[in-house]
């Protein structure tokens, strides 16, 4: 049995054991008081990687959050493969919908449960005890480089100006992310796509205090009825979005294109049974693969406005305000669509209401190659691991820094994630399945053997 192999089984309970003081720091990057956690969760990530055989490890200062770096050389002449993850996880609102608690780890039915379990710690963890395991081995046959970041929760504002100004310190062959899923443990799968994003926040201002809805309701625009009227405008009953221009830049696949993206194993009753809904909905005349792959789509993630707590309180609130997410495909930029749905909001807005409009953050979309080396021997050490060939798999998710890591580092990203549909990942109860972290970990030595034997 390979000998890193052998290191990971040996040492596996220390794995969790570790990983649950990496969950247990609440680093929540949208959360401004949460600052000292992010901190200290950077600096437990790089003594980790000092003591895993990292010859450096460092906590580096950005506009945000820091960036944790670490690398380690075994040849000039080798390859170098840098590792890249993320340290912040989402805020864990509901707080009641948690059946444990978020930052206190638990293991059950043969699974993590914690936030971050999956969404990045759980799957990032798995990359530095893979390289402690080689390291301590003498069997690492690549050039290793961590950057862990602590703000892709919130579009990693500052790491494009870290790029920036440490191109020569971040070269490398290959960018390795685990931050993906696959379809399934037993369809192995690998992303090649990744959608990008558009975010947007927009308020909706009527009159400049909350006012009596007795005496004024029927003669002032209640701007949470407005908004509303104007989000639900925002999708047409075929699924549609409505912005004018936004399907402009959207290339439609072949038939050819589309009969083999559905060949990926899909059950539709197993998917609405797994999330208990009647049936799906969405953009008409596609399937539910090719509308969380391929399609571009616009959702609310949070509106609020007006008076939620406990008991009545009849007011027309002053104000009202939604965030939207548009995810978007290959041939879209987040920019321009931005631009044109600020453009169409203020458009369909009523004259009895003021409307702001922000763009939060957004990213590209990304096509990573099935031809390239990398993923050539990512292929091999998934079937090594699972007994089968991964298949291409393109994702609904996004990570907007993959895109521009290409445009300012000039290097492709390998996305080979351990995650599932039931991890739950960004909602309560968000868990990470054992036999996920250890088929991940026993994986990733087998990319850099190899990687570090391809041509190219």
């Amino acid at each position: 049995m390979d000998k890193a192999k052998v290191y990971i089984k040996e040492n596996k309970e220390r794995f969790i054991s570790e990983l649950f003081d990496l969950l247990r720091i609440p680093s929540i990057s949208a959360q401004s008081e949460r600052k000292p956690d992010m901190q200290r969760c950077a600096e437990f990530l790089a003594a980790a990687l000092v003591k895993a055989g990292a010859d450096r490890a460092d906590v580096l200062s950005t506009e945000g959050n820091p960036v944790v770096y670490a690398e380690k050389t075994v040849d000039p002449g080798a390859k170098t493969v840098l590792v890249y993850g993320h340290y912040d996880v989402m805020p864990v609102d509901p707080r009641d919908e948690w059946r444990t608690e978020p930052f206190e780890p638990v293991i059950r039915d043969g699974r993590i449960w914690g936030r971050g379990a999956d969404d990045d710690k759980g799957q990032l963890w798995m990359h530095a005890k893979a390289f402690e395991a080689m390291c301590a081995t003498d069997s690492l046959p690549c050039n290793v480089k961590f950057m862990l970041e602590g703000e892709e929760e919130i579009g990693s504002p500052s790491l494009y100006g870290f790029c920036e100004q440490n191109k020569e310190l971040l070269k490398a062959d290959i960018i390795l992310v685990s931050d993906t899923s696959m379809i399934s443990m037993q369809t192995p799968s690998i992303t090649c796509g990744l959608r990008g994003l558009a975010y947007m926040e927009v308020e909706v201002t009527g009159p400049d205090k909350d006012l009596h809805s007795g005496l004024f309701g029927g003669a002032v625009a209640n701007p949470a009825n407005v908004l509303a009227r104007l989000v639900a405008g925002l999708v047409d009953e075929n699924g549609r979005v409505t912005i004018p221009g936004f399907y402009d830049d959207v290339r439609e696949l072949t038939p050819a294109e589309r009969e083999a993206f559905n060949k990926a194993p899909f059950s539709l009753e197993d998917y609405k049974k797994s999330l208990k809904i009647g049936d799906v909905e969405g953009e008409a005349g596609y399937t539910t693969l090719e509308r969380t792959g391929v399609r571009p789509s616009l959702d609310v993630n949070g509106i609020w406005g007006g008076y939620t707590g406990e008991g009545t309180k009849t007011v027309i609130p002053s104000k009202a305000s939604a965030k939207i997410s548009m995810r978007l495909v290959p041939n879209q930029d987040y920019r321009k669509i931005s631009e044109l749905f600020e453009k169409h909001f203020r458009a369909i807005a009523p004259e009895s209401v003021k409307v702001v409009v922000k763009s939060l953050h957004g990213g590209m979309p990304y096509v990573a190659p099935t031809d390239m080396p990398a993923y050539k021997a990512a292929e091999k050490a998934v079937e090594a691991t699972f007994g089968k060939k991964p298949l291409p798999f393109y994702s609904g998710g996004s990570i907007p820094i993959i895109s521009g890591f290409e445009s300012i580092l000039g290097i492709k990203s390998l996305l080979i994630g351990f995650g599932l549909a039931e991890d739950a990942i960004h909602s309560p109860n968000e868990s990470y399945g054992l036999e996920q972290f250890d088929k991940g970990v026993e994986t990733i030595p087998l990319f850099y053997k190899y990687f570090a034997n391809s041509r190219g």
